[in-house]
């Protein structure tokens, strides 16, 4: 049944086979009078559970993932940007993405149906075979950097990369598992950003940023896919420890051996980017999972047999396909698909269009915050991005009517998650509502940490503490340095810092704020023991 609304009447909750609409098959329960699910789940984990089984309609396997609530009860914010996060997933196109085929709730609990795959995981490879032969190591590799350049061009980071969710398929091609319940535990607002509670991702794969800070972007799937790559070359992890938080620990503070003092058969560009995609500060890693396929893609070569996983056969239909299309070779500059949010291919205003009346483009606002209601951002952007041609071009992008258009299209671009679109939109918005509105304004201001907090998730951290500490002058000018608007500001900052690995820096920053706090509002205010912990992050 379609999102938001669970669906009446017949199912059981997961352990209850009893059922309740007399779904069952030999101890196998039903849900949403459709899908057929097997008595036990496949695999349990912090954020989701996993059952396999069968569409009854389609006469086709599945596997369908629940989320788990940290609390165990049901969390409305948490199911909004689940439902985001998986209408995002299932908009990726790739072979290597298993596909999502439809999505619902259950007993109040948020699931996803997706393609069964079948294969062995990369963490069952490793531990059957100890390190793999280069070539291999390199192919699964560049296969889950292709799959990560998709993700992250749809503002789209998994957070918890490791080889137990990657499957090797019998073709030799990889599947990436788990989009959709990785991203479900994070926020897209940097207000709501903090270390307490339940960390994202697996310990031994955790970049220290996320440690640090539970920040995850790009970069942070780079370091994942660092650690995997790590771990096929040499058959051992990159940290071990008796407990999650020693991992963690050394995941921040130690450097890692390098894969060549451990094997000397790797190469040494190889080792050089395992070692680079290991920094501990995101901004000397790769820019960028592309950059990391380009250098992996060199070491693909004499991928023999790996027998109990690759079907070696010499016409395996997926290789037959795929040889066809590795031959298609690009011409010219690589192109960005990406749209404009601002339309600036149109003529200047008046040259066409024709005349676009406000009620015209209240209904399209109209529309498109029903849209959004639904959590269908990328419909609603889409009826906003017409009407800001239309009206752009007709009146003039800095009108008032068309600037109030933009910033719901830019809106709507960050609430659904396609935050690189969206720092385009804010940016340009920037410029022409300065001009039209105060410096100072309310929109302005606003706009400006819109456009920082989507740089940040796109892992611009850099760009986007320069553009905090802009914003956080002229907000202590226009409201004061006790304002609370300022204090959260300053705790935005100090996380930024430390996410990038500027621990002095965050230390500094979070420690005057602490002291702050506690001058102006006193040990009971809710930021005090979220700073705090921040702190104990920054000192180690």
């Amino acid at each position: 049944m379609p999102w938001p609304m669970p669906f009446p009447g017949g199912g059981s909750v997961p352990g209850d086979r009893a059922g309740r609409d007399g779904g069952t098959v030999a101890a196998r329960w039903m849900i949403d009078r459709r899908y057929e699910l097997e008595a036990v789940p496949l695999a349990k984990g912090g954020m989701g559970e996993v059952w396999v089984g069968r569409d009854v309609k389609l006469d086709r396997e599945i596997a369908v993932k629940f989320v788990r609530f940290p609390d165990g009860q049901p969390d409305q914010e948490l199911i909004r940007r689940f439902i985001r996060e998986s209408r995002i997933t299932a908009r990726l196109l790739h072979p290597g993405v298993p596909a999502v085929y439809d999505a619902g709730t259950h007993e109040e609990r948020p699931y996803l149906v997706m393609q069964r795959v079948h294969g062995l995981s990369v963490a069952d490879l490793v531990a059957e075979q100890g390190a793999l032969p280069v070539g291999w190591a390199a192919a699964i590799a560049a296969q889950v950097a292709s799959v990560l350049a998709v993700a992250h061009r749809a503002s789209l980071v998994h957070r918890d990369l490791k080889p137990a969710n990657l499957m090797l398929e019998p073709d030799g091609t990889v599947k990436v598992l788990d989009f959709g319940l990785a991203v479900a535990l994070d926020r897209t607002n940097l207000s709501k950003i903090t270390v307490t509670g339940q960390h994202l991702g697996s310990p031994a794969y955790m970049a220290p940023e996320q440690v640090l800070a539970g920040l995850s972007t790009p970069a942070t799937d780079i370091y994942a896919l660092g650690a995997t790559l790590f771990e096929m070359l040499t058959g051992q992890r990159l940290f071990a420890g008796a407990s999650s938080y020693t991992v963690m620990n050394k995941q921040v503070e130690e450097v890692p051996a390098r894969v060549r003092s451990l094997r000397a058969d790797v190469p040494r560009g190889l080792d050089e980017l395992v070692a680079a995609m290991l920094s501990k500060a995101p901004e000397d890693r790769p820019c960028g999972v592309e950059k990391v396929y380009a250098a992996l893609i060199g070491s693909v070569v004499d991928l023999g047999p790996l027998p109990g996983a690759v079907d070696d056969a010499v016409d395996n239909p997926v290789r037959m396909y795929a040889a066809v299309a590795g031959r298609v070779v690009p011409r010219g500059a690589a192109r960005n698909t990406a749209a404009s949010t601002r339309g600036s291919a149109a003529g200047p205003p008046g040259e066409s269009g024709g005349g676009v009346g406000r009620s015209e483009l209240r209904r399209a606002r109209d529309e498109a915050r029903t849209l959004a209601r639904a959590s269908r951002y990328s419909q609603a952007a889409g009826v906003l991005a017409a009407a800001v041609d239309r009206a752009g071009r007709a009146l003039g992008h800095d009108s008032a009517d068309v600037l109030a258009l933009r910033l719901d299209l830019a809106d709507h671009l960050f609430e659904g998650g396609d935050f690189r679109r969206a720092v385009d939109g804010y940016r340009t918005l920037l410029v022409d509502l300065v001009h039209r509105d105060a410096p100072d304004s309310e929109r302005v201001l606003r706009c400006r940490l819109r456009e920082a907090t989507c740089r940040t998730l796109i892992g611009e951290t850099g760009q986007a503490l320069e553009q905090l500490r802009g914003l956080l002058e002229d907000e202590i000018r226009v409201f004061g340095a006790d304002d609370a608007q300022v204090f959260e500001l300053r705790r935005q900052i100090g996380l930024l810092q430390l996410g990038a690995g500027h621990r002095a820096s965050a230390t500094e920053t979070l420690s005057a704020l602490l002291a702050d706090l506690l001058r102006v509002w006193g040990m009971e205010h809710p930021m005090v023991p979220v700073v705090r912990e921040l702190l104990a992050g920054a000192v180690g």
